[in-house]
């Protein structure tokens, strides 16, 4: 029986997967979501602990590995290299995040792999980029995010510096892989070769600053902490209320208005310490107080609904079992569920994209360590005889 695809939209490709921990798993995991035929490259050994959230077992390597198959492979023997590189023929693309010397010694750099197919895309992850003075560094999330700037911007002024409370360099370096990968692909439609595709944490994080970035750069302006207030815009933020805390945004005037006649304090338009954004900024915790001690006789369900309906954006603050629970949330369905090998469910997040004709579904659980070993190798050609040598000489 043929291993299922998760969609059609990238079905004709095949991708040789060499990543480890997140940023290159999740990478991956977005085209094995879309249906390229994602082949999960493991040592034996790594049969212990492969993610930084516990063993294989554990949730975090369940979410980041469906719709994978895995082959084992020991890539620190010369014959398992020829292995590889009979792959890499007939392959669309190769991810991984060794260390540049790592990828060198093992014979699976770029230089050496597009003589074998000058199709390839061979896309690469690392903490802070392939050349450069930290190119060798172990790179890891929440080192990037303090280099990154993310920390300086997050938590509470004057309580130091504060990580986010999920690993945005990781996610989002291995996002912005997958969409260079996806690029090249289509270029290759028109020039017919591969290239190569790099990101890195450091890299990652620094675009994610978005705005933030940008008023240094523009403007010379060092953005510092602003806890949950938003940097630039008032009054957005966290509000308490009557049982709990709402989250409010307000731009412009037009909102403004909106939300003193919603809450019942008018007479806030009429004083001057407010009359425009650059001064309701410039006395924003004097406002933050008066708008709290108008929200604090109502829940926060109440101050949602009302406030939604006057065309003033606020919504509540979930923790995650509630957030699952929301009625938009299970419209969604971003939440989905698959068979696992022994037969029970396994729940996982979902795509965030939905596309008409082709779209991504969550079809198979994620692999044993070398389950479709055999089913692969057959597929690339090699005769049963080869695969029980292999197998002998401890190669897979």
């Amino acid at each position: 029986m043929p291993f299922p695809r998760a969609s059609r939209a990238l079905a004709r490709f095949t991708v040789l997967d060499l990543t480890r921990v997140r940023a290159g798993p999740t990478a991956v995991r977005q085209l094995a979501d879309w249906g390229a035929n994602v082949i999960k490259v493991e040592a034996a050994e790594s049969a212990g602990v492969e993610a930084p959230g516990g063993p294989r077992t554990g949730s975090d390597f369940q979410n980041l590995h469906r719709n994978k198959r895995s082959i084992t492979l020991d890539l620190k023997r010369p014959e398992a290299g020829a292995v590889f590189r009979r792959l890499v023929e007939r392959a669309d693309v190769v991810v991984e995040n060794f260390r540049p010397d790592v990828k060198e010694r093992l014979g699976i750099d770029y230089k050496t792999l597009r003589k074998i197919n000058p199709r390839l895309v061979y896309a690469s992850i690392s903490g802070f980029g392939q050349t450069g003075p930290y190119r060798d560094r172990p790179g890891f999330d929440q080192i990037a995010q303090g280099m990154g700037g993310l920390m300086s911007v997050t938590g509470q002024p004057g309580q130091g510096p504060m990580r986010a409370g999920i690993p945005v360099a990781d996610l989002s370096a291995g996002l912005l892989c997958a969409l260079g990968i996806l690029v090249a692909l289509l270029e290759r439609e028109q020039s017919g070769e591969g290239q190569r595709v790099e990101t890195s944490l450091l890299e990652a994080q620094i675009f994610m600053l978005d705005f933030q970035a940008a008023r240094w750069l523009i403007g010379r302006e060092v953005p510092g902490q602003a806890g949950n207030n938003h940097p630039t815009s008032t009054p957005t933020g966290v509000y308490r209320t009557a049982d709990g805390h709402i989250n409010i945004a307000t731009a412009g005037e037009t909102t403004w208005e909106r939300l003193c006649r919603a809450i019942g304090a008018t007479q806030l338009l009429d004083l001057p310490e407010y009359a425009t954004g650059g001064k309701r900024l410039k006395h924003r915790d004097a406002l933050n107080a008066e708008i709290e001690r108008h929200l604090v006789g109502r829940t926060s369900a109440e101050w949602v609904e009302r406030l939604n309906e006057a065309g003033v954006p606020c919504g509540p603050i979930y923790s995650i079992d509630k957030m699952f629970a929301d009625p938009q949330v299970e419209h969604l369905e971003i939440v989905k569920s698959v068979e696992t090998q022994d037969g029970k469910t396994l729940r996982v997040v979902g795509q965030p994209i939905s596309l008409s004709r082709t779209p991504s579904a969550v079809v198979a659980p994620p692999p044993e360590l070398g389950e479709h070993t055999d089913e692969v190798l057959r597929e690339f050609g090699f005769e049963t005889q080869e695969i029980e040598a292999l197998r002998r000489a401890k190669v897979i």
